[in-house]
C-alpha cells in the first residue's frame, strides 16, 4: 500500500464529505478510492470513517487521524515549494479565527490591508465566541483572549486587555465615588449570563474578592451593556477594548480604578510544525504590529498602563 497516496485520498473524502465527489476531484475511479481508505484502515487497524446512505462521518480516531495527515500532507507542500524554488510571494487560502468583537473591529480592517497587499492570498475569517479547536476545524491561526490552556500551539503574544467598569458622566453626576462595598447602591448593567445572581471581583490590596450584584439590566453582548452605559442606565462591566471608544469620546468615564483586575493576555496562536507556510508567517509578520499598537492605544484610551 502507497499509504502517502491513501492519506491524500483520504483527507480529499473528509474535506469533499463524500466518496463520489472525492472521486471527482481526485479524477480517480470510485472504486479506487474506496479500497485506498479501506487498504488504509485495515492498516491502521481502526475504522477511520462511518458510512451511511446520506452522510459520511469521521469517528474518534479518524478525526486525530484526520488532523495528522493535514499536518503531514501540508508539511510536504511547503517542502516542495521550498526545493522547487517557488517560495516566492505567499499564495494560497488561509482560516483565521478570533472574537466577534474583537475581531470585528481591530482584526477585519488588518486583514483587508493585507488582502491589498498580498493579491495572491485569500482569507477566511471566522469570527466566533467559543474557542475553535484550530486542527478540527482546519484553521492555519487563532486570536485569543485570556491565558493559553494548549500548550501544543505556537504562541505569539500581542498585548493585554483589561476587564473595566465604566458608566457615562451623566449617570455618575451628584452621586457618590463608587466603591466595591457600595455596589448594592447603583444600577447595575450586567453583560455575560443571563441571570440576575451575578459577582463582580475587585483587586482589594492585592487580594481578589467578590461582590454580590444585582443588575437592573442584564443583556448578551457587550455592545448592548456599552451602550446601555452610555445611555446612563448604569454601571457595566466591559473588556477594554469594547468600551475604549466611548471613553475615549468622553461618553464613558472609568470606575472602580484603583480595584483594578489583571491584565488578560491576547496571543496569535497557530499549530506547531516544523514548516510554517509564507503565507501565514507573512500574516503574522504583517499583522501583529498593527495589533500591538492597537491594543496599546486602547490601554491608553482607558487610562491603563
Amino acid at each position: 500500500m502507497d499509504q502517502l497516496s491513501a492519506m491524500q485520498v483520504f483527507s480529499q473524502v473528509v474535506e469533499s464529505g463524500s466518496f463520489s465527489k472525492a472521486s471527482q476531484k481526485l479524477n480517480m475511479p470510485l472504486p479506487t478510492v474506496s479500497r485506498k481508505v479501506a487498504e488504509l484502515e485495515d492498516h491502521l487497524g481502526s475504522q477511520l470513517l462511518t458510512r451511511t446512505t446520506r452522510k459520511l462521518t469521521l469517528t474518534e480516531s479518524g478525526a486525530r487521524y484526520f488532523a495528522a495527515c493535514r499536518r503531514i500532507l501540508n508539511d510536504l507542500q511547503e517542502a516542495d515549494r521550498q526545493a522547487g524554488n517557488e517560495y516566492i510571494d505567499p499564495v494560497g487560502t488561509m482560516t483565521i479565527t478570533a472574537p466577534s468583537a474583537f475581531g470585528k473591529l481591530h482584526v477585519l480592517p488588518i486583514v483587508r490591508e493585507f488582502l491589498k497587499a498580498y493579491p495572491k492570498v485569500n482569507i477566511r475569517l471566522m469570527l466566533a465566541d467559543q474557542v475553535l479547536h484550530l486542527l478540527e476545524e482546519q484553521i492555519d491561526l487563532g486570536l485569543r483572549i485570556g491565558p493559553l490552556q494548549d500548550s501544543s500551539m505556537m504562541a505569539k503574544p500581542l498585548g493585554h486587555v483589561q476587564f473595566i467598569h465604566c458608566a457615562s458622566p451623566t449617570y455618575l453626576e451628584d452621586k457618590p465615588e463608587p466603591t466595591p462595598e457600595m455596589l448594592d447602591q447603583f444600577d447595575i448593567i450586567s453583560f455575560g449570563h443571563l441571570d440576575l445572581r451575578q459577582e463582580w471581583s475587585f483587586n482589594m490590596k492585592g487580594k481578589t474578592k467578590s461582590y454580590p450584584t444585582h443588575p437592573r439590566l442584564v443583556v448578551n453582548s457587550a455592545e448592548a451593556a456599552v451602550e446601555s452605559a452610555v445611555q446612563h442606565a448604569g454601571i457595566t462591566r466591559v473588556l477594554s477594548y469594547q468600551a475604549a471608544r466611548e471613553i475615549d469620546r468622553g461618553h464613558l468615564q472609568r470606575v472602580f480604578r484603583s480595584h483594578a483586575e489583571p491584565p488578560i493576555p491576547v496571543h496569535f496562536v497557530y499549530p506547531q510544525g516544523r514548516l510554517v507556510p509564507l503565507k501565514l508567517r507573512t500574516f503574522i509578520d504583517f499583522a501583529a504590529p498593527l495589533l500591538k499598537e492597537r491594543l496599546s492605544t486602547i490601554a491608553q484610551q482607558c487610562g491603563l498602563g
